[in-house]
């Protein structure tokens, strides 16, 4: 990767420090090194700095002509080098975020299958520099679907995968001129290396059984095994896929829903102290404390609460699941709040587009926006420490064939 010397001016840096201007400082900052990146960029095809005479110089500069480059903290204007021997080359204005070439694909096939509002034609024109056309959109999707498309269809057969969170979130399609709910199902693991990626994203008709048994199949057939923990909220259909295809595995339920139900049917009145021991149930640190203060808060509650006494009993080992794993992996794995958290930058798109034009724009804007959060956890530290996990796995596996051999 090419590095650049880049200088800034105080005047420029003490902007940024400024309450009423932070968008502006930014801006002029990111303008300021794009701009002298640019004029490095030209030096190193002309291998010669401005006005300099050597032998290795494969041409000469022609002055600059103005773009303007859409960014997050606004729109600011480049100085893009002309060279009189050749067109100056550089990948600075492809470099938008998948995420964002995605979101405007989506807002743009909105403008050419005539659903969209004036406001967003507006913005995509402007955006893009150019009236939209179907030549146009099919020219960028041609850029952006393959590699959507290989890292959504990557072999997961380099490692096992312990630990799989699943979710799903509900989006606005339209299809055969009608607006259709769809769902968005969506996997995460955590390997052995201990690092998380988002393992696949698949649009379906809803969640049902059969929906969430497809997409697992899906998974498995790209190598994903050696899953020991499932962890998804309590809908009916993934349960009884997640127990057909992943037999043998523990299912966790998330702990953040299983409180959530309670507390809707348990009476305000003791509402907040009913919260308060289900939290210690849930923080025990073994099973046998946990079953104790259960049938202590069942007595308690159970005539005052009798609906809301009902969940922890029936649901109570699959909330508590991940006592079974060493402690020091249970706080990340008893919920499904890290996958929440995709969910709500996923929604965060979403909510502009409203609805999507067809289903292939929904899968390009969220494999997108999951992809750059893929990368960002591969270039991150662990999620996990598995070591301690890995230890603990062979010696669960001895201990079953000791069993085995005295039986």
């Amino acid at each position: 990767m090419a590095q650049y010397h880049v200088t800034i001016d105080s005047e420029l840096l003490q902007q940024l420090f400024l309450s009423d201007a932070k968008d502006a400082g930014m801006a002029r900052l990111l303008q300021s090194v794009l701009n002298q990146v640019l004029e490095a960029q030209a030096t190193e095809q002309l291998r010669a700095e401005p006005y300099e005479r050597t032998e290795e110089r494969l041409g000469y500069r022609n002055g600059t002509y103005p773009y303007n480059l859409t960014t997050r903290v606004g729109t600011i204007t480049l100085r893009v080098p002309r060279l009189r021997n050749g067109k100056f080359s550089t990948e600075l204005f492809s470099r938008y975020q998948r995420s964002e070439q995605a979101f405007i694909l989506a807002l743009m096939e909105m403008v050419v299958n005539g659903v969209s509002t004036r406001k967003v034609t507006e913005i995509t024109e402007e955006l893009c520099g150019t009236r939209i056309s179907k030549s146009l959109v099919s020219e960028l999707c041609k850029r952006l679907d393959p590699m959507l498309t290989a890292w959504n269809n990557r072999p997961l057969d380099e490692q096992e995968y312990p630990f799989v969170i699943v979710d799903a979130i509900v989006i606005r399609i339209r299809e055969d001129n009608r607006v259709r709910h769809r769902s968005v199902l969506i996997a995460v693991g955590i390997g052995e290396t201990g690092q998380r990626e988002v393992l696949g994203i698949r649009i379906g008709d809803s969640e049902s059984e059969d929906n969430w048994s497809d997409f697992f199949a899906w998974l498995k057939e790209r190598g994903l095994s050696g899953v020991d923990l499932v962890v998804s909220d309590q809908h009916g259909g993934l349960v009884k896929a997640i127990r057909k295809h992943f037999q043998g595995a523990s299912w966790q339920r998330c702990q953040t829903h299983f409180m959530r139900n309670i507390l809707d049917v348990t009476p305000s009145s003791c509402r907040d102290e009913v919260k308060a021991r289900k939290r210690a149930i849930l923080d025990s640190p073994d099973m046998e404390t946990a079953r104790s203060l259960l049938a202590k808060t069942i007595d308690a509650f159970e005539k005052k609460g009798p609906r809301a006494m009902k969940i922890p009993e029936t649901g109570f080992e699959d909330a508590l699941a991940v006592l079974a794993l060493p402690e020091k992996y249970r706080k990340q794995l008893r919920t499904t709040n890290g996958l929440e958290r995709l969910n709500e930058e996923i929604r965060r798109r979403e909510r502009v587009i409203r609805i999507f034009p067809n289903r292939e724009s929904a899968l390009r804007l969220i494999g997108a926006v999951l992809l750059e959060i893929d990368n960002k956890w591969a270039e991150g530290r662990r999620y996990l420490d598995m070591t301690d996990y890995l230890e603990w796995r062979k010696q669960q596996a001895h201990n079953v064939t000791a069993i085995r051999q005295v039986s």
